[in-house]
């Protein structure tokens, strides 16, 4: 197999990091930042997730992903997505999708969505990032949870986050 990262025609590296980051945990901040350093540009897609009821709405979950956004290294931009990763990839001239994997379970399904992927579009490459270990535990499944429950998810997510999510245990 022939991974090719290079720029055609001098256009610059975007890799697309898409997920419905709900919330945006210090998990997903580490695998954006290192993509950052990687890529000419990363873009964080921001899934709709109409198919999942999600704590937050998408603008907030956009608002959070932007604040956080800002504070990386590099060309990094959050955009709303709906439909097909492969077909945001098009609109958005990405040469790649960033992943993060924490475990066996996540590279299983992964791998699985990186070869439906290439089916696809054989263009756009799939590049796996582990984050740090520390973080390699944390979910936003996990973190919504332990938020609901009054637990400390400080170490889980940036303060901005952790802040919103104070108000949102009293609404479930």
């Amino acid at each position: 197999m022939n991974l090719d990262l290079s720029r055609p025609s001098g256009s610059p590296r975007i890799a697309i990091y898409s997920g419905t980051f709900d919330p945006l945990t210090l998990g997903h901040e580490d695998v954006a930042r290192r993509a950052s350093l990687l890529f000419d540009e990363v873009i964080i897609a921001v899934a709709m997730a109409h198919h999942k009821k999600t704590r937050f709405t998408l603008a907030e979950r956009l608002d959070m992903t932007a604040e956080a956004a800002a504070r990386m290294p590099g060309r990094v931009r959050v955009l709303p997505f709906d439909g097909l990763i492969m077909d945001f990839c098009r609109q958005q001239n990405a040469s790649a999708v960033v992943r993060g994997i924490r475990n066996l379970t996540d590279f299983d399904y992964e791998a699985q969505m990186a070869a439906m992927n290439r089916k696809l579009n054989p263009a756009v490459e799939t590049v796996f990032l582990l984050p740090q270990a520390e973080l390699q535990c944390i979910s936003s499944t996990l973190v919504r949870e332990i938020s609901y429950l009054s637990g400390d998810v400080s170490q889980m997510v940036n303060a901005a986050v952790a802040q919103r999510l104070l108000p949102k245990k009293l609404e479930a």
